[in-house]
């Protein structure tokens, strides 16, 4: 897009569509995505994420520990392709168009699946094996992502004429098929078809939208997140937390201070499972979680020398994919689209190849909770795209794909490139800690053996290890002084970085 004549925003949205073809393990057509979009000056925020159907019925959920992981139940619009189109009609250069031509191909001619792309597919195999339970679930399903002879192996060639046709009717109509015309037709019917609650009406009623980014100040700079319905703010809520304790926090990469950003990072993820939800819904407005003398309140509960308690269940780690692009004229973009829980809910629509996110799972079954599960309401989301400003200029764009893990991803991130004075890709490369949701600590493989022993005597519970992929993939473009750019990307996903 970039030789093409195209900017940032073509470049990411471009990228955008392309993995709903070449990664469907974490995202697709029938996705969410969010962005934030530094343009003339000013940052953007988009919130595309999609509400529950009208028709939903709460009381079906009423005594169950959770909301159901797949089927229809767990679906909610899927607002990827408005994103798409609005960032282009505001921000966009080349013809909608254009942006679809490598992911069609790719689509109709086929591509070689990445290794990590390859290992989460060839799992999802397993699962919906003949005479599985799943495959008589979702037959649909099977017979898209596992046609006869297909083995997902990395390097294996995997075509979709369907997801072609697809592609081609979204981009001639501006995405207006998708919610008002044909597509939005065969999505419907398939939900009536399986006696679910999504109509045609909650498809044409859907528009993401442009929202005030929220921010705090943090070792020297400001981070930029989404407000709810995502966790950034339980990301704001840790660092606004490390800042008022900026005095104690030991300086360097120590065990110390690692105790002090893991204790931060979980009043933030207590906070957010305990408050997010959809803005219209919440009980507490974000800006009080970030208000100084809320801030300063908690910061004191966190003890230098052991690890404290706190309370409430943050979300579930599953698939998503992130990206960030910059371009000559200042534009920077940090995007970010997802699933949910890998290939999402289960549901293909026949013909279209168009696989549904189950983002619905991400509602709480608790009626009082301000994320009660509920008609026309958006869910908790994991998926949070990063920005970082200094004294009012844009410094980086970034995200970390991987759910649970997002917010304290993006608390180790702007941790070690911020305040340590790290590269990007160094900080990237670092071994990763995480708090489960049962606040207990995994380690990468990597991780120093010492270390864990020294977090372990200070009291933090600590579950043993995990693999590599657990711990999230970050992807950040980051402009130095003079207007040049460094980037980033993760080992532990399939990606790169490029420049035009």
């Amino acid at each position: 897009m970039f030789a093409a004549g195209g900017n940032a925003v073509d470049a990411a949205l471009a990228a955008a569509i392309c993995l709903t073809v070449t990664e469907p393990t974490s995202n697709g057509i029938g996705s969410d995505a969010f962005a934030l979009v530094w343009h003339d000056g000013a940052l953007h925020g988009y919130n595309g994420s999609g509400r529950s159907p009208r028709g939903l019925d709460p009381a079906r959920f009423l005594g169950r520990p959770e909301m159901p992981r797949l089927g229809w139940e767990s679906v909610t619009v899927p607002g990827a392709v408005d994103t798409w189109r609005a960032l282009h009609g505001r921000f966009g250069h080349l013809p909608f168009t254009d942006l679809f031509r490598a992911a069609i191909r790719c689509a109709r001619e086929g591509f070689c699946i990445g290794p990590v792309t390859a290992s989460s597919w060839a799992a999802m195999g397993r699962r919906a094996a003949p005479g599985s339970a799943f495959a008589r679930r979702f037959p649909a399903f099977v017979e898209h992502f596992f046609p006869k002879g297909f083995e997902p192996r990395a390097g294996a060639v995997f075509r979709s004429e369907a997801v072609a046709r697809t592609l081609e009717e979204i981009a001639v109509t501006g995405g207006e098929s998708f919610y008002r015309g044909r597509l939005a037709r065969e999505i419907a019917a398939a939900s009536r078809a399986a006696g679910a609650a999504l109509c045609e009406a909650d498809l044409a009623e859907h528009g993401g939208s442009w929202v005030q980014p929220l921010s705090v100040a943090y070792a020297g700079h400001t981070v930029h997140e989404l407000p709810p319905n995502g966790q950034g703010l339980s990301t704001l809520v840790a660092l606004g937390l490390l800042e008022c304790r900026a005095a104690d926090v030991p300086p360097g990469d120590t065990d110390e201070a690692t105790h002090w950003l893991i204790e931060a990072m979980k009043i933030g993820l207590a906070e957010g499972a305990a408050h997010i939800a959809d803005p219209e819904h919440m009980q507490v407005r974000a800006e009080c979680l970030l208000d100084p003398a809320f801030l300063a309140r908690r910061a004191r509960c966190i003890q230098g020398g052991t690890a404290g308690t706190v309370y409430a269940t943050p979300p579930k780690a599953f698939g998503t994919v992130n990206l960030a692009a910059a371009d000559a004229g200042g534009t920077m973009v940090s995007f970010i689209q997802s699933n949910f829980c890998g290939f999402g809910s289960g549901v293909v629509v026949p013909g279209t190849g168009i696989s549904l996110q189950n983002r619905g799972y991400g509602f709480s079954t608790v009626p009082c909770h301000s994320n009660a599960v509920g008609p026309g309401k958006r869910p908790f989301h994991t998926i949070i795209p990063g920005f970082v400003t200094r004294n009012g200029t844009p410094e980086m764009a970034f995200g970390l794909m991987g759910g649970h893990m997002q917010a304290q991803g993006h608390l180790q991130m702007a941790r070690r490139i911020l305040a340590l004075g790290e590269d990007p890709q160094e900080a990237c490369d670092a071994p990763r800690w995480q708090v489960r949701e049962d606040f207990q600590l995994i380690f990468e493989e990597a991780y120093p053996g010492e270390r864990v022993e020294a977090l372990r005597r200070l009291g933090h519970p600590v579950a043993g290890r995990a693999p590599d992929v657990v711990f999230g993939g970050m992807q950040a473009v980051r402009r130095l002084p003079g207007g040049t750019y460094t980037t980033a990307s993760d080992r532990r996903k399939d990606g790169y970085a490029a420049a035009c």
